[in-house]
């Protein structure tokens, strides 16, 4: 079938599934394989329980009159989502960066939003999959996308790129995040870069924050629409982050100061696209992190700032920085092993254990196999979060101001039940 006629299934009812277990009525349910699953086999169930159509690649499961055989099931998701974006050509904004992606497009999207119909990604759906699953929820009145896109190997943002095709684009920044797949801090700014290397090309626009003079050598030669310091201006950080905008204040309602290019981002691209100055505040400042992202939550005595969801050498160096800041007499850090670091791991871990160990907090606590090898002076040191829950058990922390972050894969929000 030809990717025309695919895309008129499509448009009769604009769903897609890949889970069989969140079938929606009439959707076309692509069959994707992992290395644990194989989606054909699921390819009548599917259409059982209420997709229209199935598409599969491979033949032998090609038993039923609503079912259509492709060559590549993943490729056709993608070349169904780049031709979509091309139909309706709605405006796309994509990012990416180290640190901050997710943060950046909801507030971009809750500023944009009051002005405009959009969508963003969901959640940090972000890869091969998730880019043509966010393009193929854009609908005719969609007027702008936010695409966030994600990457721990080169060449990923090139080929996310070529099927967004963005009109504009912003990176957060450049970061220690995936040292293991992109080899080295080069490897990070050559990967990140694709996208300006796309806007380049292709006659773009990027958002570039000139305090960081490494964008502005990194966009060279790129139709660029600039912010700074200079416009929008920091307040403060103590907790949330309070920044000024044509003699407003906006307060925010994240944390640290590590979030100021976030939400400075926000505004430039807010105010590029006409949002008033009132729609920028208001959509700033309703916006709550969650999904354990530079959360605040009390618990008792203590207040929690959760930021559990991700790390690597630069959020986590930012994290304790501004956790440093605080005004707050009673502090306690829990720290998790930092992923994907490869062979750069016992180094950046070691750092961190040296940072920590130069602040003044009352108490540290180091969880994970590669904190656990690490020299931290005045740290608790558990070498698994088993080993640091059996701990943890025994103490009562009360009237506390507590830093809680780690990677993803540690699940460090399995705290909050032992507080």
């Amino acid at each position: 079938m030809k990717i025309e006629q695919l895309h008129q299934l499509f448009t009769e009812n604009y769903l897609i599934d890949t889970d069989t277990r969140k079938i929606r009525k009439e959707s076309l349910f692509f069959a994707l394989k992992g290395d644990n699953f194989n989606g054909n086999t699921f390819a009548v169930k599917a259409i059982e329980n209420g997709a229209k159509y199935a598409i599969i690649d491979e033949a032998k499961y090609n038993i039923h009159p609503n079912t259509i055989l492709v060559s590549n099931v993943l490729e056709t998701l993608q070349n169904l989502a780049n031709f979509h974006r091309k139909i309706l050509k709605t405006t796309i904004i994509s990012l990416t960066g180290s640190n901050g992606k997710t943060t950046s497009k909801e507030l971009i999207n809750a500023v944009l939003s009051r002005k405009y119909k959009t969508i963003a990604t969901k959640g940090n759906l972000n890869n091969h999959i998730g880019v043509p699953l966010t393009l193929l929820s854009i609908t005719p009145d969609t007027e702008i996308a936010i695409v966030e896109m994600g990457a721990n190997h080169l060449k990923e943002i090139e080929t996310l790129c070529k099927i967004a095709e963005p009109n504009y684009g912003f990176i957060t920044n450049f970061g220690k995040a995936h040292l293991e797949g992109f080899g080295s801090v080069e490897g990070v700014i050559k990967a990140k870069s694709e996208l300006y290397d796309f806007l380049r090309k292709n006659n773009e626009i990027a958002f570039i924050n000139t305090d960081d003079k490494l964008q502005i050598k990194q966009s060279l030669g790129i139709k660029t629409i600039e912010f700074s310091s200079n416009e929008i201006q920091f307040i403060e950080a103590n907790p949330f982050v309070k920044v000024g905008f044509q003699n407003s204040e906006i307060r925010s309602q994240l944390i640290g100061k590590y979030n100021f290019n976030n939400i400075a981002a926000a505004i430039a691209i807010g105010s590029y696209f006409k949002v008033s100055i009132e729609e920028i505040k208001e959509g700033i400042e309703n916006y709550v992190p969650t999904n354990n992202r530079s959360q605040i939550i009390e618990k008792g005595t203590n207040k929690i700032i959760l930021d559990a969801y991700n790390a690597n050498p630069s959020s986590m160096s930012a994290a304790l920085e501004n956790f440093n800041q605080l005004k707050d007499n009673n502090k306690i850090v829990f720290l998790g092993d930092m992923f994907e670091l490869g062979d750069d791991s016992a180094f950046e871990h070691q750092n961190i254990a040296d940072l920590v160990a130069s602040f003044n907090f009352n108490k540290v606590y180091l969880i994970g196999k590669a904190f656990s090898t690490t020299s931290a002076k005045n740290a608790f040191i558990y070498d698994s979060f088993e080993a640091f829950k059996t701990s943890i058990n025994k103490l009562t922390i009360g009237n506390a101001t507590i830093l809680i972050k780690g990677s993803r894969g540690m699940a460090l929000e399995r705290i909050l039940d032992l507080l």
